[in-house]
């Protein structure tokens, strides 16, 4: 898989909720949890389903930080 995005963390899917038209894909990247909101024909496309290793990849323009 080539792709422009640098932020790429493998992990396994532990979870999918499924809504009217858009799932909620919930990957393990290690003891954190990464949630994508992914459309239900993207599911089936990818065949996901729980326990699948898969990748969530991050694109985005800006990165905000917080503190306490």
């Amino acid at each position: 898989m080539k792709i422009s995005a640098r932020n790429i963390l493998q992990g396994t899917i532990t979870e999918i909720v499924e809504g009217a038209t858009t799932s909620h894909v919930r990957i393990d990247i290690g003891g954190a949890v990464v949630t994508a909101s992914i459309t239900n024909e993207a599911v089936a496309d990818l065949k996901l389903e729980k326990g699948k290793q898969a990748y969530a990849v991050v694109k985005a323009s800006d990165v905000m930080v917080g503190i306490d």
